[in-house]
């Protein structure tokens, strides 16, 4: 029998061309990758009693990559179908519903909240940013910041006792 690389550089058209008729347009080195163990495998396997090589070696091949192809398309539709369920309940944290913004906007008027009072806790809760994130998109300093935090976070708790909120 040959070495291992003869046989490669022999049939690696072969491999190729299995991939091509099998339209397989993504992936082909992985799929050349499958074909080359497909090929080590029939080698090691073969029957010289039984038949040609090149007719064993390129269904052998074949069946190998039909069988990777199968169950790649298998995980990509259950990973794709995951991924579509889970994006029905992930909200998208950029994404701010008029209703929210409202009722945060109601606690803020109620709490008699200064301006940059209520940029924090807009900032904050419809966009989920950081003390650092709000300074640098306002141009202020990380203490102004937590001072408008420290200040809203007291009226908001006293407007909210208040109300027998809590």
């Amino acid at each position: 029998m040959e070495s291992f690389e003869q046989l490669k550089n022999q049939y690696t058209p072969m491999i190729y061309k299995i991939i091509s008729t099998l339209n397989i347009t993504t992936n082909k080195d992985e799929f050349f990758q499958h074909g080359l163990i497909a090929l080590w495998e029939a080698h090691q396997r073969f029957d010289a009693n039984k038949g040609v090589f090149t007719s064993y070696a390129y269904s052998f091949i074949r069946g190998r990559i039909l069988t990777e192809l199968d169950l790649s398309s298998q995980y990509n539709e259950r990973w794709h179908q995951a991924k579509v369920d889970l994006g029905n309940y992930i909200a998208d944290p950029f994404s701010t519903s008029p209703l929210e913004e409202d009722t945060l906007l109601c606690y803020c008027q109620s709490g008699c909240l200064t301006e940059n009072q209520t940029k924090w806790v807009l900032y904050t809760f419809l966009k989920q940013l950081d003390v650092k994130e709000i300074a640098e998109i306002e141009h202020v300093s990380l203490s102004a910041v937590k001072n408008w935090r420290a200040g809203a976070k007291e009226k908001l708790r006293h407007t909210m006792e208040e109300n027998s909120i809590f």
